[in-house]
């Protein structure tokens, strides 16, 4: 038993030493980003990008990487509150619902003849409200996040239709200041991108340095082990529920100045998007991992993917197919990191 033990001990310190031997020739910040987590995705994003830039003359146009930009901004302010939420050991499944329902809300709310602003506050407030109830069964009463979130992705959407009356609400008067929101730009960039970033800043410094979001991972990793050291594991869940609904209801609102209407059947299948991008990124679906920065990474990546189809003229039947395959690829791998971690 010792010669075995010394035996491993000196394959694990050779491959150690080969390791090190490995990255002394590199400058020290490539060191750091060699040994990042996300260093993967990120070469994966440039090895698509080098490739369409051979198999399509227009992927590497302004036009074409605005627009990709632009598809993955919105929707990924909803994957900063997924992980969250997915890093705490939850999940929502209703995000596509209650982003409808912000949106009908809002608009219904203005065409009442409440000023845009006040009635996006309110819409935004009914999405932080359904996370407020979905937090309650789980904590309270002890339903699992499936459960109460595939409840909520019917009970949103049928609220959407009463609103709508299962009719698209034009919204073509919105004024110019609020359409700014969604289709506006500054020095050149889009308003959309401006916020997206600001959220992604705020929740990543939040992620690394605020104790209250720190013990997201704690309750995510280890509950009962959160439980004993101090924790409130129900406010930590509360929060990253709430959390993400808000953030839902904020991408909302800008979709609703996007495109100047709010429709019932919006969002439909988001939450596929929004989960793959954020387990794609490393957000565990046993909780206790992930980051911001690689949820946009997965975002970018779908956001990629779809594009490259589109302009492969790939059919929109098998578009759905090879998202779900990516999906499938990321919850595999997924499964077998954390089989291997226990």
């Amino acid at each position: 038993m010792a010669d075995q033990s010394i035996s491993q001990a000196v394959v694990s310190a050779s491959g150690d030493t080969r390791e090190g031997e490995m990255e002394r020739g590199m400058p020290g910040v490539l060191k750091r980003l060699v040994r990042m987590r996300e260093f993967g995705l990120i070469v994966i994003i440039l090895t698509i990008c080098v490739i369409m830039s051979f198999a399509s003359p227009y992927f590497l146009t302004e036009g074409n990487m605005r627009a990709i930009l632009l598809s993955f901004s919105t929707e990924g302010i909803v994957v900063v509150g997924m992980t969250i939420l997915l890093i705490s050991g939850g999940i929502d499944l209703s995000v596509g619902s209650v982003m409808a329902l912000t949106m009908a809300v809002a608009g219904k709310l203005f065409l009442f003849g409440l000023d845009p602003w006040s009635a996006s506050v309110l819409g935004i407030a009914t999405a932080a409200f359904i996370g407020l109830i979905m937090s309650y069964f789980v904590t309270r009463v002890g339903l699992h996040y499936f459960i109460v979130s595939l409840a909520f992705l019917g009970i949103a959407r049928g609220l959407t239709l009463v609103v709508t009356q299962g009719t698209p609400l034009s919204l073509f008067t919105l004024p110019p200041a609020f359409k700014f929101i969604g289709q506006g730009s500054f020095y050149g960039i889009p308003f959309v991108v401006i916020v997206f970033l600001v959220v992604v800043i705020i929740a990543d410094f939040l992620l690394r340095r605020a104790t209250m979001f720190r013990r997201v991972y704690y309750v995510g990793s280890n509950q009962k082990a959160a439980e004993y050291s101090g924790i409130r594991i129900d406010r930590v869940k509360a929060g990253a529920i709430i959390l993400c609904s808000t953030l839902t209801g904020l991408a909302g609102i800008i979709f609703m100045s996007k495109f100047g209407a709010a429709t019932p059947q919006f969002g439909v299948g988001m939450e596929l998007n929004v989960i793959a991008a954020a387990v794609i990124g490393g957000a565990s679906l046993n909780g206790g991992s992930g980051s911001v920065l690689g949820a946009i990474l997965g975002i970018a990546l779908l956001s990629l993917v779809t594009s490259s189809l589109q302009l492969l003229d790939v059919p929109v039947f098998w578009q759905d197919a090879i998202k779900g395959g990516i999906l499938l690829a990321a919850v595999t791998i997924d499964h077998l990191v954390h089989t291997r971690r226990k």
